[in-house]
């Protein structure tokens, strides 16, 4: 973003926003599907972790204990287009 957005032209008139706006939306973009694909890669490996400590610790002490402690907050992002 800081390579681009010095070069991008500002928007002049009401109707026109300009490459600088559609340049940091298309970043913003950009990161929220990169944090969306770490999050989905984050619950697979809860998911196989969860599995692994399930065959050596009894189901319950996994449920209650171990699982909240690992998982991410319910954070949601939407990415338009």
């Amino acid at each position: 973003i800081n390579q681009i957005l010095p070069t991008a032209r500002a928007g002049s008139t009401l109707g026109d926003v300009g490459e600088k706006a559609m340049v940091i939306r298309t970043w913003t973009r950009s990161v929220l599907r990169k944090l969306i694909g770490y999050k989905e890669h984050h619950h697979r490996l809860l998911d196989e972790a969860a599995t692994t400590l399930e065959l050596a610790l009894p189901k319950d002490i996994v449920i209650k204990n171990i699982i909240p402690f690992l998982q991410l907050p319910s954070y949601t992002f939407e990415v338009e287009g």
